[in-house]
């Protein structure tokens, strides 16, 4: 099987049961694997086998269901803007001139209930303003109704084709009938109104997808490189791999590398959502659209196009909007039945009060009433524009959502499981602890120590050389060295015999440590690694390392705890060290010893119990658990691994960002369902009155449009979330 992914643009979707009919007829092709068809950006996104179906039968598939469709080519940010103030300025045109149109007609029906007649009543004047409204502006409605239905569907095109062609020609039979009853202004005034709605949804859903085309706009469009010897501006699509960049205070770096020549603070906070600079320098990984604030420095490029993390977070947050949540798809199932069923009570109204009443004219009315109060735009609209927001504001603080699946998902987790090492710690060993014993002077160890552990390459020995360089500045190098591995080392320094290791080193040294015994299980108590020092078989100190808690790490814990989540910690470590961390984190569910090949069954038997869980882990050994959970959360690393495995990244290290990211998956789920239930609320509760004739045809196209509006601008609310 060759899977395959693309993504195609389609031109013409006017409401949820046109992306219904869409993805219906996509998913009935063989070969077709999945399907999402995304109302808001009017894209489809297939996954298919090569073997079986090609991309231009996609095509013809969504070509034959009545839209236009095309093969989405890079995304170009001016090009969309533009096309979308295109899209808005030919929508406010039509409506300022169907209004202009439409206004004599409307205050004509106020002067025939009143009994006054004058030129604005006449029915020929009233043809004269209500054709070009119905035909030139409202073609847009027959061309998609026509579509719609030659791809054996209907959408609402086709209701408001329907219901105002019934009231323009009805209009137009009494008009040569000399029948003094015109409802010209009827279907004048619904054209005008749906188009309003139209409009403001254009320019509210402008406003949805701003996280993405903020984050497009990062990327500096030049990029200044040295060739032979000279620097030089290229524009930023011709950097290559390998060139040496030159970036000077205040710039944005433009593509990701590492530094070479100089240092510098950069502020990555549209990248990671940290706000404080980060202190680099040479050796250190740069990423492309953060800005330079200090230093002036050099890099070389290592990831360009579509390969940086930039790209990257733009690739995920896009595909995360083109997504569906599990909930959209009932909303979809209900807008493919809802138009025919809209249709069928349409008439049903029309012949009951034709036939019961013997009354034409108001069964037309109220027939043209129901068609347009059922308009299923709003439905569409509910779960899209929510997911767009949220996603969109997610990647602004940090947190990438890959679908509108996992941000549903989030929202049910229960248990949350931390792995330990660089999840809830910081994942590198610091000094805790400088213990001396027999007058052994404080800095007189850590000098002695941080020398002899200079030339050894055990992170634990490390963190002491980092400590002393930190606090003594220079440090020399031993005589002679030996590791004993498993249990420390030995070596010369200074005509001085030195042990640093644990117990079993002493013991084969045959050095007491009666002395430093209490102090060793003290500190082993609180989890720390206890290092004895001994010079000369004499002990004259011990140095105690830990892997730090981040500062983040309690506060979050406690949020999580208050929210009602359950919280267990992972780890590779021994019980009495995880429980130490456990206590001073305040996580009572500690699960020790387990090694990273058994962290997925751990997370599998959790989910057993019948609890929704969330994973939270630090890249590449946590993939098999993240990928087990029901949501993975990658931590702060950007690992494409994790990346890949997670179902949400934190790109900061900071576990507040769980907090957040859940949050936000409430905030959103919350807006999806009130969006839903006023999309449903005005179609029930319309539908009824318009079919009982309590609801004028014009009356149901206000409500009609508003309720669009209303859905979009109660996900625009999401955008204030902090």
């Amino acid at each position: 099987m060759a899977k395959e992914k693309v993504t195609i643009d389609i031109v013409g979707m006017s409401c949820a049961a046109c992306s219904a009919r869409v993805e219906k007829a996509l998913s009935r092709q063989k070969g077709v694997i999945n399907v999402a068809v995304n109302l808001l950006q009017q894209k489809a996104t297939i996954e298919f086998d090569l073997e079986k179906i090609k991309i231009d039968e996609l095509i013809k598939t969504i070509e034959k269901a009545g839209y236009k469709a095309e093969i989405e080519v890079e995304r170009d940010t001016d090009r969309e803007k533009e096309l979308r103030k295109k899209e808005i300025k030919s929508l406010k045109t039509s409506f300022t001139i169907s209004a202009i149109l439409s206004i004599p007609l409307f205050s004509a029906m106020f002067l025939h209930m009143s009994g006054i007649d004058n030129i604005l009543t006449n029915g020929y004047f009233q043809l004269l303003l209500a054709t070009p409204v119905q035909f030139i502006i409202g073609y847009r409605f027959y061309k998609g109704a026509f579509n719609s239905l030659r791809g054996g569907g209907a959408n609402m095109d086709v209701l408001v084709s329907m219901g105002t062609s019934a009231a323009y020609f009805y209009s137009l039979y009494n008009l040569y009938a000399g029948v003094h009853e015109y409802y010209f202004e009827a279907s004048a005034v619904i054209i005008t109104l749906i188009l309003l709605g139209k409009t403001f949804e254009a320019v509210a859903k402008g406003k949805t997808s701003e996280a993405i085309k903020e984050l497009m706009g990062l990327q500096p469009k030049t990029a200044r490189v040295i060739k032979d010897g000279v620097e030089k501006d290229i524009p930023i699509e011709e950097v290559e791999i390998a060139d040496i960049i030159v970036v000077r205070p205040g710039e944005r770096i433009p593509v990701d590398g590492v530094i070479i020549e100089g240092n510098s603070a950069i502020d990555e906070a549209m990248i990671t959502g940290e706000s404080i600079p980060i202190d680099k320098t040479i050796g250190d990984e740069v990423i492309g659209a953060t800005i330079n604030k200090f230093g002036s420095f050099k890099f070389e490029a290592t990831k360009i196009g579509k390969d940086t993390v930039l790209s990257q977070i733009i690739k995920l947050v896009e595909d995360a909007q083109g997504s569906k949540a599990p909930v959209q798809r009932l909303a979809d199932k209900i807008s493919g039945i809802f138009v025919p069923v809209v249709v069928i009570i349409a008439l049903i109204t029309f012949l009951g009060f034709y036939l019961i009443k013997g009354s034409f004219n108001v069964g037309l009315i109220n027939a043209v009433a129901v068609l347009v109060i059922a308009c299923p735009c709003a439905l569409g609209l509910a779960t899209p524009t929510a997911i767009m927001v949220g996603t969109g504001k997610g990647a602004e603080n940090g947190i990438l959502i890959k679908s509108g699946e996992h941000l549903e998902r989030a929202h049910k987790i229960d248990t949350i499981i931390f792995d330990k090492t660089g999840t809830i710690t910081k994942g590198e060993p610091e000094v805790t602890d400088i213990i001396t014993f027999n007058s052994m002077d404080r800095d007189e160890l850590l000098r002695i120590t941080a020398t002899v552990e200079k030339v050894s390459e055990h992170p634990l020995g490390q963190a002491i050389v980092r400590k002393g360089e930190e606090e003594l500045l220079k440090i020399t190098e031993p005589e002679t060295f030996m590791a004993v591995p498993g249990k420390g080392l030995k070596a010369k320094l200074e005509g001085k015999e030195v042990y640093i290791g644990n117990r079993k080193l002493m013991v084969d040294a045959d050095i007491p440590i009666e002395e430093a015994e209490k102090e060793l299980l003290r500190l082993e108590e609180e989890g720390k690694t206890a290092m004895i020092a001994a010079i000369d078989r004499k002990v004259s100190g011990i140095i105690a390392v830990a892997d730090q808690i981040k500062e983040s790490s309690k506060k979050a814990i406690e949020d999580l705890k208050d929210m009602g989540l359950e919280v267990y910690m992972i780890t590779g470590d021994n019980e009495r060290t995880a429980k130490a961390i456990g206590k001073e984190v305040g996580i009572t569910n500690v699960l020790a010893e387990v090694l990273p090949e058994n962290k997925a069954e751990v997370v599998e038997k959790i989910k057993k119990e019948g609890k929704q869980v969330g994973m939270v882990g630090d890249g590449i050994n946590d993939a098999p658990a993240l990928v087990a959970a029901d949501v993975g959360f990658a931590i702060g690393t950007g690992t494409d691994v994790a990346m890949e495995a997670a179902d949400i990244t934190l790109m900061r290290g900071d576990l507040n960002s769980i907090v957040t990211a859940i949050r936000l998956s409430h905030r959103t789920m919350r807006t999806i369902k009130q969006n839903l239930f006023w999309a449903f609320f005005y179609n029930s509760i319309g539908i009824p009155f318009a079919a009982l004739g309590f609801l004028n045809p014009m009356v149901a196209g206000a409500a009609m449009a508003f309720s669009s509006v209303s859905v979009v601008t109660n996900s625009l609310r999401l955008k204030k979330f902090k």
